[in-house]
């Protein structure tokens, strides 16, 4: 079985590969991919799989489908495409050097998370036909996860609620069953209108919007000490109203995010933020309008997906690096300015152990963790993963594709995302999840 998953990933290898290449070198941004999923969208056409378009009402979400003998089961894979804004750098390359200054990048590897779900599902697709086994493989085009997301659109247009199980991927730096999940996230920007007046002549007649903002940020600080410890709260001003100190800034606009371990946690903290915002414009005199921009529900790893893809990454083994590739990664691990590189040497330290030191030096990641369903921990970040997860049975697997220590949404990231690392690395995600289906496909008591 494990072979004959490798030998139709491989057959698929050189495609991959260019797919990925050119989707990196579009580097679209969110909700504006058209060439990125165009270029997945003939790909997958090329492998006779059924496209619709346009899903969810969002013109760069998309579906691929492709149904043999029965049908059943049904198999989810989640692809994205989206890149980071300002994270331009030339591929394989260790040394800061924009293509494009101040232009995107795939500074989280994205451009390989689409890839790899596309070879994953191709394999799949020629593994039910070499068979003749049933089965319906869908290759979900899932666009702006960096931005207010998709999944929760596709999920809430019912795209998800017949799909038996749910695999995807993301590039890291270890090969594991992530143990990691991640927290709900909600966004909205408060958008504040006072009157415009001369600070100087008649500042009694203006009613400042950025004494608004800034009198909200002040109570989201105090807010901070009243919250759950998992709880964050961030912000980032949108538009501060004008650069000019003689004029009473009569607009600004400020973006807050919250997130909690978990969504029921989650709207109870909005809610207190938007209080703190109605009585910022409560004490400068102006309105307030709250525009919700984006939100996420947790992502809980599937726990009996979790046992089987842990068995089939086990099987598969770590991407094949040779020494060049060690090479190269230590070159970006000593990219990384002094306080950053000591602080990713002292995490080595912290985790390998006695291994630390061969680590520093090859620092690639050559074993693949095991699945521990007691680990399971809610991180910091947050992903409309985990809306897929509330409609089907998900799963999210890790395949090294960078230097152990990597910083994600860096340009040391985007240049990785283009080298030989991250074509071994996505090869061999695309094999790990295709085996991983194959075999859930034959658990029907797992399923």
């Amino acid at each position: 079985m494990i072979q004959t998953i490798k030998d139709l990933v491989s057959a698929k290898a050189d495609t991959t590969v260019a797919l990925a290449k050119e989707i990196w070198g579009y580097a679209e941004l969110s909700y504006e991919e058209t060439k990125s999923a165009a270029a997945l969208i003939s790909a997958l056409k090329q492998e006779g799989f059924t496209i619709e378009e346009g899903i969810a009402d969002i013109p760069t979400a998309f579906t691929a489908t492709f149904t043999s003998g029965s049908g059943k089961p049904v198999v989810g894979f989640l692809a994205e495409y989206d890149a980071l804004a300002g994270l331009s750098q030339k591929a394989a390359c260790p040394v800061q050097e924009a293509v494009e200054p101040g232009g995107a990048g795939h500074g989280c590897g994205h451009n390989l998370l689409g890839a790899g779900c596309f070879a994953a599902a191709a394999a799949l697709k020629d593994y039910l036909v070499r068979e003749h086994k049933d089965g319906t493989v869908i290759l979900f085009g899932c666009p702006a996860e960096e931005g207010a997301g998709s999944k929760q659109f596709i999920a809430r247009a019912g795209y998800f609620d017949n799909v038996d199980f749910a695999y995807t991927w993301h590039p890291e730096t270890v090969n594991e069953v992530g143990s990691r999940g991640s927290v709900a996230i909600m966004g909205a920007n408060f958008t504040f209108d006072g009157i415009a007046a001369h600070a100087g002549g008649e500042p009694h007649l203006g009613r400042s919007a950025l004494d608004a903002v800034e009198l909200m940020s002040v109570g989201c600080n105090y807010l901070r000490e009243h919250v759950i410890p998992e709880a964050r709260i961030h912000y980032a001003y949108i538009d501060a109203g004008g650069t000019a100190p003689n004029v009473v800034q009569d607009h600004a606009t400020v973006r807050y995010e919250v997130r909690t371990p978990f969504v029921k946690d989650l709207r109870e903290l909005f809610d207190r933020v938007v209080d703190v915002a109605k009585g910022a414009a409560l004490m400068t005199g102006t309105t307030l309008d709250v525009e919700l921009a984006m939100g996420f529900t947790e992502y809980v790893p599937n726990k009996a997906l979790g046992a089987i893809a842990s068995e089939a990454m086990q099987e598969v083994g770590a991407p094949r690096w040779d020494e060049a590739d060690f090479q190269l990664a230590r070159q970006f691990l000593l990219s990384y300015d002094p306080e950053t590189r000591a602080a990713i040497e002292a995490e080595i330290r912290r985790t390998y152990g006695d291994r630390a030191e061969a680590v520093l030096q090859r620092p690639l990641s050559t074993d693949v963790i095991p699945f521990d369903p007691s680990a399971i921990r809610l991180q910091a970040g947050s992903t409309d993963v985990g809306d897929v997860g509330y409609a089907a049975p998900t799963l999210n697997l890790l395949v090294a594709t960078a230097c152990v220590g990597n910083v994600g949404h860096s340009w040391q990231m985007t240049a990785q995302a283009c080298s030989p690392l991250a074509h071994k690395g996505l090869l061999t995600a695309a094999e790990a999840m295709a085996l991983s289906a194959v075999r859930t496909k034959h658990r029907p008591d797992a399923i």
